[in-house]
């Protein structure tokens, strides 16, 4: 009796304190705060080709987020609480500000708020009327006072964005293949804003090494690297490793090809992809080799020899785990997972929706020359079709359907219980299909303990697959890559 007082006296003070959904509220939160901004500064300028008009673009400037309303059937706005928008079947959404200033022949004209979209907005995140209140104000709005919050409103029905699990990026996992082909393989994904390019290195039974990313396949590794700038065989396997026996492995790739500079490298590879186009050829070359090899290090020519460099790092590791030299990497390794809580998720489905082929700022150029044609000046919210962004968002939460052909990131919040409310906002669903057996990555890790509940998880096709965190587990936020190098400098200037 004793311990279960205490166990639930803890219990209740992690509740207060920390709470069993604060980390999907604080993903949301920075979300608003820091995400939405990062994005739209990223963009900066939308230019519009309007020859008439001379040198004319549109600079992006400060974001803002108003007060959750809802437009009535008059057209007057008003300020919406989450109980009204569950019993009028309503979105409870904000609407989202971006400061719009005209520019042209670089003159700038007075700046303009224009609303470019409705967020929905999170029960109890920094945005939410229920943020702030107390115990009494909770039940006089209507609200279940222990309710945890970090679930949306669409259409009246209470949907959460579950946790995914996914791969940790910007790594090197090694694996040994059961293959008559091939021995050794490395995964790497790679990760630049939201995005993830998967990269796969390959060693055969003979010993080459070949890439496989973007739409190259099977890419002889040792091309890649002359033209990333290391032009030498010696300049190679001196990256590659000081040690003689993991060099001496690496020489077969060398022995094939007789290219001596980052020209024939790259027109190399752009035989590689079958362009017959000599002129055409570099050119696509350049573009695969700074825009999607590993862009998590850069996506300009400055960047090669970083590329380079982690490439034979890689390369490094393959030889070694097929000499026996390291233990291949444990995929199911908690270590090597991570998990996309709300904000990431919704940063790359607002991404898409802003970027995409028919995204947002496409209409917006497309709209302000069509208008211009005809012979007029349209104000800027005129040509911001707000409903665009509104819609895909409300769509995406309401239906599940993400980013990527992903299904099942959003959910209908279960209701059958208080615990099974909590239970359902902890799910973590992992990528691999349910169809296939994949009984390694079904197994209970040790690596999940006190991180996942060892005995949760549905009974069929979704086994080991579907899991929840475990009762006082926390997820923790990571480091931006700047706050990274900064601490890094601070190691180095102290050693």
């Amino acid at each position: 009796m004793k311990m279960n007082s205490t166990f639930l006296t803890l219990l209740d003070t992690y509740t207060k304190e920390k709470g069993f959904v604060r980390f999907q509220i604080d993903s949301y939160n920075d979300f608003v705060t820091r995400r939405i901004p990062k994005v739209l500064s990223e963009i900066g300028t939308i230019k519009p080709e309007v020859p008439d008009l001379g040198d004319f673009k549109i600079k992006l400037g400060e974001f803002k987020i108003g007060d959750p309303k809802v437009k009535e059937a008059d057209g007057s706005d008003r300020t919406i609480s989450p109980m009204e928008a569950r019993i009028r079947s309503l979105t409870y959404s904000a609407p989202m500000y971006v400061e719009m200033t005209p520019i042209l022949n670089g003159v700038e004209s007075e700046p303009t708020i224009v609303n470019f979209g409705d967020l929905p907005v999170m029960t109890k995140s920094k945005i939410c009327y229920l943020a702030n209140m107390g115990k009494q104000e909770l039940i006089k709005a209507g609200e279940d006072p222990d309710d945890p919050g970090g679930y949306f409103i669409i259409n009246g029905t209470e949907r959460i964005l579950v946790l995914v699990e996914e791969i940790a990026s910007n790594r090197i996992i090694t694996a040994k293949v059961s293959s008559s082909n091939v021995s050794e393989i490395a995964r790497i994904h790679s990760e630049k804003d939201g995005y993830v390019q998967r990269h796969l290195l390959e060693r055969k039974a003979d010993g080459t090494i070949t890439i496989t990313f973007a739409n190259v396949t099977k890419l002889p590794v040792a091309i890649l690297l002359k033209a990333l700038g290391l032009e030498s065989d010696e300049l190679i396997i001196n990256t590659i490793s000081s040690d003689p026996e993991v060099g001496g492995e690496f020489l077969t790739n060398l022995y094939e090809y007789s290219i001596t500079s980052k020209e024939e490298g790259l027109d190399e590879i752009g035989k590689h992809i079958k362009i017959p186009q000599k002129e055409f050829r570099k050119d696509r070359a350049v573009k695969l080799v700074d825009r999607y090899l590993l862009p998590h290090l850069g996506q300009e020519t400055a960047n090669r020899i970083d590329k380079a460099n982690f490439l034979a790092k890689a390369i490094q590791k393959v030889i070694r785990v097929h000499l026996n030299k390291i233990e291949e990497d444990d995929l199911d390794h908690y270590s090597n997972k991570r998990l996309r809580l709300a904000g990431d998720l919704l940063e790359i489905l607002l991404r898409s929706i802003l970027l995409g082929k028919w995204g947002l700022i496409t209409r917006i150029t497309y709209n302000y020359q069509k208008l211009t044609k005809r012979g007029r000046l349209p104000p800027l919210q005129a040509i911001v079709e707000s409903n665009v962004l509104t819609n895909q968002l409300v769509s995406a939460l309401a239906i599940g359907s993400w980013v990527g052909g992903r299904t099942g990131v959003s959910q209908r919040l279960e209701r059958g219980s208080y615990i099974k409310s909590i239970s359902h906002m902890r799910n973590v669903l992992s990528p691999l299909t349910s169809t296939q057996e994949h009984f390694e990555a079904r197994e209970l890790h040790p690596t999940h303990w006190g991180k996942l509940c060892a005995s949760e998880t549905p009974e069929g096709a979704t086994i080991g697959l579907r899991k929840y965190l475990a009762i006082m587990a926390e997820v923790t936020k990571g480091v931006s890559e700047k706050e990274l190098k900064s601490v890094q400098m601070i190691l180095q200037k102290g050693k």
